[in-house]
């Protein structure tokens, strides 16, 4: 999960590369919702075994309520610290 801020705006996805396509995200690469409202903080991640069950992942997630999101966020990153220094190193 993206963000721009604590409690801010979330985007849900999914990648086969995630440092990528977090770069991407992080230098504004990519058009649309996550360059519109500055979203380049990685406070949420999880990997898959397969592209299936990450893509059944992402459609279930985009279904929920914020609620469900943010104590997710705050259960497994409850300073809600970027974690793109974690994954690109």
């Amino acid at each position: 999960m993206l963000t721009n801020k604590r409690s801010g705006t979330l985007y849900i996805g999914m990648t086969d590369n995630l440092v990528k396509r977090i770069w991407q995200h992080r230098e504004g690469v990519v058009e649309g919702f996550t360059n519109r409202y500055g979203l380049k903080l990685l406070v949420w991640f999880e990997t898959h075994e397969s592209r299936e069950s990450a893509f059944a992942r992402e459609r279930q997630m985009k279904k929920w309520n914020r609620a469900w999101k943010l104590q997710l966020i705050d259960k497994q990153n409850p300073e809600w610290r970027d974690l793109w220094n974690d994954i690109a190193a």
